[in-house]
């Protein structure tokens, strides 16, 4: 091709871009999510009551890490107060913006300490825009009448993708060929590469990332066995085995997706590496802590692996940048990187557009129901309790939301200060030391609010009341 013939076809280019792309472009693609497409709850012969609390205006919000646009719309339309920051905040600017807020909204950089939220007076719910919840302080929060609520799910199509891309990725040695072919060097070679087609995928932790996985790789042809502390019913052909030296003995590709907690520590340590088969491969793109990675270095080096996958550390950058990833935060990371056939990614497992909007969806939606209805299902360290929606026609009538410490004699001092009024719902559920107590109330004025209100917040039980109307 001449080069003006080149030059014609940039300039083409270049023009569909300055018009807005083509009506196909991929970039126009992840604005579609599946939780854009949820159906809506079935209608009813009343239209139902929408309840607030008193003024929504005075509702502040907090998100950090740049959260999906989706959670700010949402909240947007609630009539909160809403402040978005793209990063994470040291812990003094933490604990000096998280005084007056009501909710919070954070990923997996912030740290939301006991210290930091003992300066939370106001704060009503958090919200963890990712699956896991291990940057919480769960049981203080849930002492002060915190409920939190994360993603369970929403993110794990965009995980077990990547995973699958590092399957084919580290059994072809894309990697290196790649950068070897960015510096110049052509090196065409077929040596210890080989078909993902017939190996097998040994799987730890058969949750949602876990289950979705198996059923991608049996698509390309891999045999699927999994190790759970639970029994889970096998999805496909996939086989779950009894113990962890089971898998490890049996897997080509080791992938793990389980939670961070004290018994996952260094779940892959060096007798765990010595019980695999020779030339296997790793992949983690569940916590950093769950592989020991001295001894994942050890294991390369002696070519026990032939390759690893890793997409979370022990300690990550707070934020973007050049040199952020070096020994200062991770004294192994020189010889880390130094080795071969090594894919290294910067956390980026659900990093896309599709699973960002839907957990941006799905939490904004499990926090404004928590802070409009007192609606807790799905809350990861409370009781889950919901009433069903207030009709339109029930006038006069005000939602007690009222958390307290689980001990005996507190519901039958609730019940007589509600006593003298009547009592439309009530629901009540506990969870450790922490009970909640959600009751609509009707017929009530003004007066008879307040003094409910009164009497509730002088139980010396009482951790939290709200009401709502």
């Amino acid at each position: 091709m001449s080069g003006l013939n080149i030059e014609n076809l940039q300039n083409t280019f270049q023009n569909a871009v300055n018009l807005g792309g083509s009506p196909g472009a991929v970039s126009t693609s992840p604005t579609q999510s599946f939780m854009n497409t949820l159906p809506r709850r079935l209608s009813t012969s009343k239209q139902q009551k929408i309840l607030k609390p008193f003024s929504t205006g005075d509702m502040k919000i907090l998100l950090l890490e740049n959260v999906n646009q989706t959670a700010i719309e949402i909240f947007n339309k609630q009539g909160y107060q809403v402040e978005f920051l793209k990063g994470s905040l040291p812990e003094e600017e933490l604990i000096e913006k998280i005084k007056d807020v009501h909710a919070i909204g954070i990923r997996s950089k912030t740290k939301l300490t006991a210290k930091v939220l003992e300066h939370a007076k106001n704060l009503v719910c958090i919200g963890c825009f990712c699956i896991g919840t291990n940057q919480v302080d769960l049981n203080f929060a849930a002492k002060k009448g915190i409920a939190v609520f994360n993603s369970p799910f929403s993110n794990s199509r965009s995980v077990a993708e990547l995973v699958i891309a590092e399957i084919i990725s580290l059994a072809r040695q894309l990697g290196d060929r790649s950068i070897e072919l960015h510096t110049g060097t052509w090196n065409k070679v077929s040596n210890k590469c080989w078909e993902v087609r017939g190996k097998t995928l040994g799987i730890i932790g058969y949750g949602h990332i876990g289950s979705q996985l198996s059923v991608l790789a049996e698509a390309m042809g891999l045999h699927v066995i999994y190790y759970d502390i639970v029994t889970i019913m096998a999805l496909g052909t996939a086989k779950q085995v009894s113990t962890l030296d089971e898998l490890l003995n049996n897997s080509d590709f080791v992938s793990l997706h389980v939670p961070e907690t004290p018994e996952t520590k260094n779940l892959l340590s060096a007798p765990q590496f010595a019980a695999m088969k020779d030339g296997a491969y790793v992949i983690n793109a569940s916590r950093g802590t769950v592989v020991d990675i001295p001894s994942l270095i050890a294991a390369m080096k002696a070519k026990k692996l032939a390759g690893a996958a890793i997409d979370v550390y022990p300690a990550e950058p707070r934020k973007n940048g050049v040199g952020a990833f070096s020994d200062d935060l991770n004294k192994w990371t020189s010889d880390l990187i130094s080795l071969p056939n090594l894919i290294l990614t910067p956390h980026i497992g659900g990093s896309t557009e599709e699973a960002q909007s839907a957990i941006g969806i799905e939490v904004s939606n499990a926090l404004s129901n928590y802070i409009n209805e007192g609606n807790s299902v799905g809350s990861v360290n409370f009781p889950e309790v919901s009433l069903k929606a207030l009709n339109y026609d029930q006038e006069n009538t005000v939602r007690v939301l009222y958390i307290h410490q689980n001990i005996p004699g507190v519901l039958r001092t609730v019940n007589n200060i509600l006593s003298n009024h009547n009592i439309d719902k009530q629901f009540s559920d506990s969870h450790g030391d922490i009970a909640y107590l959600m009751a609509d109330i009707s017929s009530v004025d003004q007066s008879d609010i307040k003094e409910i209100y009164e009497k509730l917040n002088q139980t010396d039980a009482k951790i939290s009341i709200r009401l709502l109307y």
